[in-house]
This record gives structure tokens, C-alpha cells and sequence, in this order.
């Protein structure tokens, strides 16, 4: 009889604010996981119970929740239970006696309800759901960070660093990753937040924490060195392997930073993020220079202290695929692995293998773990809407011409992607080779800033000749340069700053009909290679069902969308007639979509494009 584990992130009370998910784990191997923003279509799902992610698991496996054999919490209110000093003053600094009263009393509450009811709150949001409740068991915040890298490395040892802006009160730790699972070594405890620090620029910049943090990070190659922005925020902070950023980060949230910032620059902060100044562009760089140098710093401090020339990254500062880059790229450093989910939605999967032995674990070379759909209910809904649609003998050819031709596709298959990268599951695709498609794709279909680079997914055994020292990175969350002779080739995935790109390499086994799609676009331009950004316009969540991505296609500058094998084309005189007698269209074996083809009918589709967009 199977073991069951449901983990799964809170993000309310005592278990943090952002990024719920729900993993399900049969026999200690992860089979079904989903973040809740994906079902609830509210970006990060803040302040929000997992109820919809952790239903989608039983139903996955046709459980109740009594089935399950223990709750896995990756989160422990009990190491909140000692109040902190910095709490205290947070509190006294509210505004008036009575606000400070309430402040110290909620601080009082919650380190009560810490210590004697710290899953009281989780266990009646799950008897919802069925009883009797599973045991439940809590893990701390970082120790499942650091699982989730370990873990699924494969790695015999490694030097671990999980890196965020708090779990319960941990900001920064260095753990030893060994055969017997993980030791701490360092800890760094909130105030002293990287994440946080990262955050506060993030916020004087005007993009929001936990959502903009990505977006400066682009920004920052934008920029160069610039004496006045690098003394003024050295006199900030302290940099090296016993940093301390707590001038800015001492209380929680990023008021007080900003605040600070804006002291100590005499410029008020950025009220409308997208068209930055020289000054911003600096600004940004010389955060993104400075959390460099502390992290590569930790690393040199650490790695001899815990004998490896490994490293396994995560947290949310680990998604600062720059930072990756250059931990990767130290001599004292052989191997790198960085979970995909380094978000607290990749809580559930380290609270699932914290309990096993590394060994025991399989190396993670896919995170397809979420819901796919049969092609009869694809076909039902289609039909019951009314919409047009097409099934070629060879969606892979069909899609890769139409890509060669200039078309901008929505792509829909198989598993959703857990994390927030999409990979091939539920993707945007285009033409890599000419910048137009990258500013094509910014501005008609996420309409987003212009100066936003895109990635690309290429063909694994084809990376070595377009990537200087390439090695599978399957998950977009490594940055490498490009080689200049080939950069040409990929004007639209290349950061037109500094010449890098974020790839994921794609191998068979890990997703055959995306591969069989790389591999015809191959065969059509001789370019393994293909624009892929993740399938949502600007604001929302990746879409996760075929409803959400119709709607999507509609509403976006896309020109065809796949969802598994049914084809639809904005320009509905493309498809072929339906056949007399057949309920759906006929098969596209012969169909070449470059035939009869000519500029002016291109151009007819760019502007069919601009009227659904403009309506």
C-alpha cells in the first residue's frame, strides 16, 4: 500500500505571506505539485490558504484527505515563540499610544499562539477539506530551502546556501550537505536580510517585493559604475562574508529602507517603474554588484570550511540567475545545482525529502508536476465553444514552419511547470534569430516594458555552440554568454547589454514533443533554438487550463495556439475546410504553412494581430 505525504506552504498567520503551494508525495517521490496562484489567477496568492493546491493533489491520486499518512509543514511557528528585541521596537514605533498598545499585543499573541497552537489555524482550514486531520509535522523554513537543493542534486557533498528575506527569523544560512543529509554551519537572522535589502531597492525603483525583484536584476546590466551611487550605499551597508545590511533592512517590510534610500540620495522613489534614467540604471547595478560580492564572498569563506567544491542554491535570492552565474563560474567551484522553485512555493518539495536521506532521493531533471488534459476534453471544449480549430498528422512541423515564418505561438502541453519559469508546458514561443520578435513579443503580446530580455530553450546537445562553457541547465535559472560568433543567430534571447542569455536546454527525456519541436525548427532554419517566455500576459499568474489559455489567445498579440495536438489560428482562413461528414478539421499531414505564402500576406497577419489587440 502506498505512503502518502501531502507538503504544503501556508501563506497566512504564523507560515508567511507569499507563494502558497501544495506538493503530493506517494512512496517519498513528489508525483503531483501546483502553486496556488495557478488555480486562484491571483499573482503570489498572498495572504492566502493553500485550499485549492491541496485539493488538486488527492484529486490527483483520487484521495481523501484522511488517505494521506502525515502533513508536512515547511514552517515552524515554535522558533518564533522567543519574542525579538526588534520586534518590540517595530512596535513602539507606531504612531500613537493606542497603535503601539495593539502592536505590542499582537507581538505578544503571536508567540503565544507559537508555542501552544502552532497548527491550530492549519488543522481547521483542513478539516474543510475531511477528517480526521493527518498528523502533522513541522519543519523549519530554511532546513527545507536547503533540502530542496541538496537533496535532488545529486551531489555527494556540497556546501549549501539558502539565501531569502525571512523564514521564521532566518535570512541567510550556510549548511554542509553530506551523505547524512544537512548540517548548519552560519546563520544569518533577519534583520540582517539580503532579500530584504534586495527588496528595498526593488521598492525605491517602483516595482513591488516579491514580484520586481527579477526586473532589477534585468535592469542592472543597463548600468554602469557610478562613484556617488556606490560610496552612498556602501555607507549603508557592510559588505564581505560577515556582512550586515541592517541599517536598511531593520525592520520588517521595506517602508524604512526606502525611506533611508531616499535620505541618503535626496531623490524621492521611482513612482512609475518601466522608462529609467541613467541614474536608476546605476542604481540598479551597483545593488546587483553588491549582493554579488557578499554571496561570493560566503561561498569563499564557507566551501573549505565544509570540504566541497559544490554548491546547491535556493531561496528566493537564489532566482537571481546573474548571481548564479557568477557562483558558477569561481575556480573554487566545480558544480553548481539550483532548485528550479527557489521561491517558498519550492517549500513543499524540500519539506518532502528534508525526512529522506539524500541518497535516497532522484537528481531533479524536470519539474513537470501539475495538471495536463486529455485531448477529448481539449476537442469538447473547442467544439462547445464554437472556435475553429485545425489537428495536424505533425503539430511539431506545423509549428515550427509557422515559427520560421514569423508567427507568435502559444504552446500548451502535456504537465504544467511548478515554479516560475515555464519550460516547454505552458510556454510563449517565437523566432530567436531577429530582435523584432523579441520587441514584438514585449510589446503585443505581455505588454511589458521594451527593454525586458526573453530566454531561450535549445536543444541540449546543440548548447556548446552557441554558449561559451555550456552544461545542461534545464531550467532557466543559470545565465551563460553567448559566443559572439553565433550571438546573430539569437538576437532575441541575447540581454542586448552584456550578451548573456538564461537557456534551458532540453533533452528528449524530459519533454519529447517540445523537443521534436526544436528539433524541426532545426531542421526548417538551422537554428536549434527558440524564444520562450512564460504563457500569461503582464500581471497574472501562467495560465493552467485550456480555458485560460483560449481566453489568453484572444487577448494577446499571439497568431496560433497549440494545445496539445488541436492547432488554432487567429487568422481563421488558414486552416484547412473541414472535412464533409467530420466533426473537427482535417488533418494537416500536407499542409505547408510557408506555401502560397507571400510579404503581403505576413504583413496581413501583423496587422489582423494589431485589430485584436486594439478592440
Amino acid at each position: 500500500m502506498a505512503d502518502y505525504a501531502l507538503a504544503f506552504k501556508p501563506a497566512i498567520g504564523l507560515y508567511g505571506q507569499h507563494d502558497p503551494s501544495a506538493v503530493l508525495f506517494e512512496d517519498g517521490v513528489p508525483v503531483f505539485g501546483i502553486e496556488e496562484e495557478r488555480l486562484t489567477r491571483q499573482k503570489h496568492a498572498p495572504e492566502t490558504f493553500p485550499m485549492n493546491a491541496i485539493v488538486a493533489c488527492l484529486e490527483h491520486r483520487d484521495l481523501e484527505l484522511a488517505d494521506v499518512d502525515r502533513i508536512l509543514l515547511p514552517y515552524d511557528p515554535r522558533l518564533r515563540s522567543r519574542i525579538r528585541s526588534h520586534y518590540v521596537r517595530d512596535a513602539l514605533r507606531a504612531e500613537g499610544l493606542a497603535r503601539k498598545i495593539t502592536a505590542l499585543e499582537r507581538t505578544a499573541i503571536d508567540a503565544v499562539r507559537s508555542r501552544l497552537r502552532p497548527t491550530g489555524i492549519v488543522e481547521s482550514r483542513l478539516a474543510e477539506i475531511g477528517t480526521p486531520v493527518p498528523p502533522i509535522e513541522l519543519l523549519s523554513h530554511h532546513r527545507c530551502h536547503a533540502a530542496s537543493a541538496f537533496h535532488p542534486s545529486g551531489f555527494e557533498d556540497a556546501l549549501v546556501l539558502t539565501i531569502d528575506a525571512k523564514g521564521e527569523f532566518d535570512s541567510t544560512v550556510v549548511w554542509s550537505g553530506h551523505e547524512g543529509g544537512l548540517t548548519r554551519v552560519h546563520t544569518d537572522e533577519h534583520p540582517n536580510s539580503l532579500g530584504l535589502f534586495y527588496a528595498i531597492v526593488t521598492e525605491y525603483l517602483g516595482y513591488r517585493m516579491f514580484n520586481g525583484e527579477g526586473k532589477v536584476m534585468g535592469l542592472a546590466a543597463y548600468g554602469e559604475y557610478n562613484s556617488d551611487i556606490d560610496r552612498t550605499l556602501r555607507d549603508l551597508v557592510d559588505v564581505g562574508a560577515e556582512y550586515d545590511v541592517t541599517d536598511l533592512t531593520r525592520r520588517w517590510g521595506t517602508g524604512h529602507g526606502v525611506e533611508r534610500l531616499e535620505e541618503a540620495f535626496g531623490r524621492p522613489r521611482t513612482d512609475e517603474p518601466g522608462s529609467f534614467d541613467q541614474w536608476e540604471k546605476d542604481l540598479a547595478y551597483t545593488t546587483q554588484k553588491i549582493l554579488e560580492e557578499i554571496v561570493l564572498d560566503v561561498v569563499r569563506a564557507y566551501a573549505s570550511r565544509v570540504d566541497s567544491t559544490n554548491v546547491a542554491l535556493a531561496g528566493g535570492v537564489a532566482l537571481n540567475c546573474k548571481l548564479n552565474k557568477r557562483i558558477r563560474e569561481l575556480s573554487i567551484v566545480d558544480e553548481t545545482f539550483v532548485q528550479p522553485v527557489a521561491h517558498d512555493a519550492g517549500l513543499a518539495l524540500g519539506a518532502g525529502w528534508a525526512l529522506q536521506r539524500p541518497a535516497d532521493v532522484d537528481p531533479l531533471s524536470t519539474v513537470y508536476f501539475g495538471p495536463e488534459y486529455e485531448s477529448d476534453e481539449i476537442e469538447a471544449e473547442l467544439e462547445t465553444n464554437k472556435i475553429d480549430f485545425a489537428r495536424p498528422e505533425n503539430v511539431e512541423r506545423y509549428v515550427a514552419q509557422r515559427l520560421a515564418e514569423g508567427a507568435l505561438v502559444g504552446w500548451f502541453q502535456g504537465r504544467s511547470e511548478l515554479g516560475p519559469r515555464a519550460l516547454g508546458a505552458r510556454s510563449i514561443l517565437a523566432d530567436p534569430r531577429s530582435a523584432e520578435w523579441r520587441d514584438r513579443v514585449n510589446r503585443f503580446v505581455k505588454h511589458r516594458e521594451q527593454w525586458r530580455p526573453f530566454a531561450p530553450s535549445i536543444l541540449e546537445d546543440a548548447a556548446a555552440e552557441f554558449l561559451i562553457d555550456a552544461e545542461p541547465a534545464p531550467f532557466m535559472i543559470d545565465t551563460f554568454d553567448v559566443r559572439p560568433e553565433r550571438a546573430d543567430e539569437l538576437s532575441a534571447v541575447v540581454h542586448p547589454a552584456d550578451g548573456t542569455t538564461r537557456p534551458q536546454t532540453v533533452r528528449e527525456d524530459q519533454h519529447p514533443r517540445y523537443y521534436r519541436l526544436l528539433s524541426a525548427f532545426e531542421e526548417i532554419t538551422g537554428v536549434p533554438v527558440l524564444l520562450n517566455t512564460s504563457f500569461n500576459d503582464r500581471g497574472e499568474p501562467i495560465v493552467n487550463t485550456p480555458s485560460e489559455a483560449v481566453k489568453d489567445f484572444y487577448g494577446m498579440g499571439l497568431d496560433v495556439l497549440v494545445l496539445e495536438e488541436y492547432v488554432l489560428e487567429k487568422n481563421t482562413a488558414r486552416l484547412p475546410p473541414v472535412e464533409e461528414g467530420s466533426n473537427g478539421r482535417e488533418p494537416l499531414s500536407n499542409l505547408d504553412p510557408l506555401a502560397d505564402r507571400t510579404d503581403g500576406d505576413r504583413s496581413e497577419s501583423s496587422s489582423s494581430t494589431r485589430t485584436v489587440l486594439d478592440s
